[in-house]
């Protein structure tokens, strides 16, 4: 007879690697803790983990977080960014490369807190930008949301890589996947 799995019962399954295996099956279940919650910064966060600042901080909030492997940024398009002067007088559009920043300001963020470097001057740097395209103009008034995932770093590790999707109201903006080095202070 096969016993339901239930934690904390030896008799009935076994833990292995995070994953809850029931007695008499080789199908894992994934085991979730209830009380785990994804962590979030304000802009007070960002600004105490990245050390840019107006105009070329590009995030106002990241939700979402999920230790290193995920994150989502929210950026505000407004049109007083010192930008939209010149690309395009009557015509405003985000430049995107001012989005694939943002999203790496993101994944700087998701990085800074899951790491809890608040306060000790980290710094990041671009390595490498591919697979980058753009799908849909931003315009003031957008929220650009952008979704990003660990692809390869790990903590204590200089060279990570992440792949980024920015969306406004659901449609594709801009993809790309990017390398960066995280300077990250010593203790």
């Amino acid at each position: 007879m096969v016993r339901p799995c239930v934690p904390n019962d030896s008799a009935a399954c076994s833990v292995t690697s995070g994953l809850l295996v029931t007695q008499n099956t080789q199908r894992p279940r994934q085991m979730y803790d209830m009380n785990t919650e994804l962590k979030r910064a304000d802009i007070g966060l960002i600004q105490r983990i990245l050390p840019h600042r107006y105009p070329f901080l590009l995030v106002d909030k990241v939700v979402e977080i999920d230790g290193t492997q995920s994150a989502l940024g929210i950026k505000n398009v407004t049109m007083n960014e010192p930008h939209f002067q010149g690309h395009f007088p009557g015509n405003p559009i985000m430049p995107g490369v001012t989005i694939i920043e943002a999203m790496a300001q993101t994944a700087a963020v998701m990085v800074g807190v899951a790491l809890e470097v608040v306060d000790r001057d980290l710094k990041v740097y671009f390595m490498a930008i591919d697979k980058c395209k753009f799908r849909r103009m931003v315009v003031p008034g957008d929220v650009l949301q952008m979704r990003l995932t660990t692809i390869r770093g790990r903590p204590g590790g200089k060279v990570w890589r992440f792949a980024g999707v920015a969306t406004v109201d659901g449609d594709m903006a801009a993809e790309a996947e990017f390398t960066a080095m995280m300077d990250m202070p010593s203790e």
